[in-house]
């Protein structure tokens, strides 16, 4: 199985570049499971609940625990919204609602 996984506007290129390359390759490792396992392990690639079709892509390191929150386009296509350092247990409501709004709009200019 493999999904296609692209960006939408610059939120997760800008955060994705102001890394280390040690984050970054992290980074890249992560995406490449989601791209390339059938079946994702829960503790990197998870649905958000009480979301509109958020996922969360978790990306754990030594110094700082990242998530990357996403949606799928047409079954196997997974859209990267918005990048952040999660600080604490919750995920923030403000980052879930602006995934859902970059998800509205990219799913209004695809038509």
């Amino acid at each position: 199985m493999v999904r296609r996984v692209i960006v939408y506007k610059r939120y997760f290129v800008d955060f994705y570049k102001a890394q280390e390359d040690k984050v970054q390759e992290k980074i890249e490792y992560v995406l490449d499971l989601v791209r390339f396992e059938r079946q994702v392990p829960k503790k990197f690639f998870k649905a958000l609940e009480n979301t509109n079709g958020i996922y969360e892509v978790r990306v754990i390191t030594t110094y700082k625990s990242i998530r990357i929150l996403c949606f799928f386009d047409d079954g196997n296509l997974v859209v990267l919204a918005n990048c952040f350092v999660k600080k604490t247990q919750k995920t923030p409501r403000k980052e879930i609602k602006l995934a859902e709004k970059l998800k509205k709009e990219y799913l209004k200019n695809k038509k």
